[in-house]
């Protein structure tokens, strides 16, 4: 069920900016659904890990019993077959995690929209439920530089982790919206705020 606030779905490319992002529309007013956040939730649900070790073995966990993403992510992003399967375990418990708060969301007073923040939100099939798709965009040389420090990904880690969603372009040409993130960061405020106003959603500052 849709939520009746409307849902600005919040997607990018890789190291972006996006997060940012999030945290500018969250201060006019957004209700974030932060989707890859719920994605690591849900791997350390026990049913979900179940099935995980089930069928890709003990290994994947660390010595706490906790998923080892890295390992998991050196498997799927490796064959579309086993992230597949990987997405047929864990998308239905995430958009289960996301109508629940969806559902909040319409019921905070404070909230006058919600932004589904997800990294594959329209290979996931959740364009459906926005109202408007953002698209946040940045040269790929300063998207690595990002991804470096924040992850110690290399070159060819982006390369594949962008290989295994929908190409950029595609994701450029469904958006309601691009805002480029090539400047400092009073300059992606405004962009943000910009496209609220546009949108008329614009909020008062948060305080």
């Amino acid at each position: 069920m849709k939520p009746l606030k409307p849902v600005i779905g919040l997607i990018g490319a890789i190291g972006a900016g996006k997060s940012t992002v999030a945290n500018v529309l969250a201060g006019r007013g957004g209700f974030v659904v932060d989707a890859d956040k719920l994605g690591h939730e849900v791997l350390d649900e026990p049913a979900v890990r179940d099935q995980l070790v089930g069928r890709w073995g003990s290994d994947l966990l660390r010595p706490d019993g906790s998923v080892d993403r890295r390992t998991l992510g050196a498997i799927v992003f490796a064959d579309p077959a086993e992230r597949k399967v990987l997405e047929g375990i864990v998308f239905p418990r995430i958009h289960e995690r996301e109508t629940e708060l969806f559902a909040r969301a319409d019921a905070d007073p404070a909230a006058r929209f919600i932004v589904l923040d997800a990294a594959v939100l329209v290979e996931a099939g959740r364009s459906e439920v926005c109202k408007k798709l953002l698209f946040v965009d940045a040269p790929r040389d300063e998207r690595l530089k990002r991804l470096v420090a924040r992850s110690g990904w290399t070159d060819d880690e982006l390369t594949r982790r962008e290989a295994a969603q929908l190409p950029l372009a595609e994701k450029r040409r469904l958006a309601d919206a691009v805002i480029v993130n090539d400047g400092d960061a009073a300059e992606l405020h405004a962009a943000a705020v910009e496209v609220l106003h546009r949108w008329r959603l614009l909020a008062p500052p948060a305080t």
